[in-house]
């Protein structure tokens, strides 16, 4: 696979789907998980990996790359990198990353995505999740479309459309509004509600780590809303 920091800006898109790939969550090798997620299409994953030290993350991020295909894109929780997850309290790096997106829980999270002018955004908790216990009670679809609104028109669809958002974002680093991804609890059945609520895509912990498989029902519950 080509690093993420070889690849321009402008040959990449923000895939539908990301994998939020938990170290300390995962019940066997990141990379053996990885690599089955993207032999069933995943091409998007956020490495979260915070309770390692610098030189493990990185190896470790090393690692998945090395297994992933060509065109998936590897982002670091906290960095450093040219790829970076930002948690909702995290700074904004000093020198801007080439892609990089923050976890929001509220409209002052989201605010402050859409004024550093982030790549995109996990919205969350959406649903019921064991995962974020500590993050108040589910968005649920309404709350989530109600942050989906607040952010510019530019990458989402019209609110209240009904409609889903291209079939890809703009390049990344391109300085737009943010693309939603919603995250917690979303299962493949719940893709739909989730994209009809404002949402770009989804991300995804807990399932893909135990199944990997399962990202084939995702993709599949993605492509039948917006290619309808």
């Amino acid at each position: 696979m080509i690093p993420t920091d070889q690849v321009a800006p402008t040959d990449q898109r923000l895939p539908r789907l990301m994998v939020v790939a938990d170290a300390a969550s995962a019940p066997r090798g990141l990379p053996e998980i990885a690599a089955t997620a993207a032999e069933h299409g995943a091409r998007g994953f956020v490495l979260r990996a915070r309770e390692l030290p610098p030189r493990e993350q990185a190896e470790l991020a090393a690692a998945l790359r090395a297994v992933l295909p060509d065109g998936c894109v590897v982002i670091r929780a906290g960095g450093p990198g040219p790829a970076v997850h930002l948690s909702s309290t995290e700074p904004f790096p000093s020198l801007r990353p080439s892609l990089v997106g923050r976890s929001c829980h509220n409209e002052a999270d989201v605010d402050r995505a859409v004024a550093e002018k982030c790549d995109y955004a996990f919205v969350s908790p959406v649903f019921e999740t064991a995962s974020k216990p500590g993050y108040g009670p589910p968005l649920g679809p309404a709350g989530l479309a109600a942050l989906c609104q607040r952010i510019p028109p530019g990458r989402t669809p019209a609110r209240g459309s009904g409609q889903s958002p291209p079939l890809r974002a703009p390049a990344r680093g391109s300085g737009q509004s943010p693309v939603v991804y919603a995250l917690g609890g979303v299962l493949p059945e719940r893709v739909a509600t989730c994209l009809r609520a404002g949402a770009y895509g989804v991300a995804v912990m807990g399932p893909v780590l135990r199944d990997p498989p399962i990202v084939a029902a995702y993709l599949a519950a993605l492509s039948e809303v917006t290619s309808s």
